[in-house]
This record gives C-alpha cells, structure tokens and sequence, in this order.
C-alpha cells in the first residue's frame, strides 16, 4: 500500500514539475506572432521552432529554456533577454542584438550569430559547437574561465 502512495505522488510530482517548465504566456506568443513585438514577454518554453522573427522586439524578454531551433532572428532586438537553456540550434541571428542578455547553457550548435552584437551577454556553458560568429567581437561578452 505504501508502495502505490508513493508511487501516485512521485507521479503527481512528475507531472507538475513538467507544467513547470512549460510556463509561456499564450497572449504573449499570440503578441509576438501578431505584431512580432514582445518587450519584457514571458515566453519561456515556448516553442518558436522554425518561427520568422526578423526584426523583431524581443528586449527584456524571458526565452529561458525556448525552442527556437532553425528561427530566424535577424536583426531582433534581444537585449537583456534571458535564453538560458534555449535551444538555438541552427539559428539564425545574423545582426542581433544580444546585448546583456544571458545565454547560459544556450545551445547555439551551428547558428548564425554574425555581426552581432553581444556586449556583456552571458555565454557561460553556451554550445557553440559550428557556429558561425564572423563580424561578432567577443570582447565584452562573458565568457567561461
């Protein structure tokens, strides 16, 4: 009997661990797709995957842990936005402006991060594995000792 308790809340706490992590705002996607301006949203876990975001309004904004494998980012505007846990891969941010903005363990394996700006932004446990940072000083970003 002790075995099933256990079992049910180990299950339960499975279960709201995993809404936990998903915790996007939908009228803030709904925003972003509608106007592609979404200063300060929370769009964390969000699944942005493929999604055209050229140009777009992404300051402040809480991307941790968003899927936004093979998005098109050029030329947005992420300063200060937190895209901890993001998974970037095969992104394209050609142009962005990463100032401040905190990509701790990001996953940019193969993105295009060329010619942007990324003047104080997080790149500790950041994958760049293949990416492509021609044009882009790394000076001011921090990075890993």
């Amino acid at each position: 009997m002790k075995s099933i308790i256990l079992g049910i809340a180990t299950a339960t706490l499975a279960l709201s661990l995993t809404t936990a992590v998903r915790a996007e705002n939908p009228e803030h996607v709904k925003q972003l797709l509608e106007t592609n301006l979404c200063q300060g949203c929370d769009l964390s876990g969000a699944n942005l995957q493929g999604w055209h975001l050229i140009g777009a309004d992404l300051r402040d904004a809480n991307l941790a842990g968003a899927n936004l494998e093979a998005a098109n980012l050029e030329g947005a505007d992420l300063s200060g936005a937190s895209l901890e846990r993001a998974n970037l891969k095969k992104a394209f941010l050609n142009s962005a402006s990463l100032k401040e903005a905190n990509l701790a363990g990001a996953n940019c394996t193969e993105a295009n991060i060329s010619f942007a700006d990324i003047n104080g932004a997080d790149l500790t446990r950041t994958i760049l594995v293949d990416a492509n940072l021609s044009g882009t000083d790394l000076k001011e970003a921090i990075l890993p000792r």
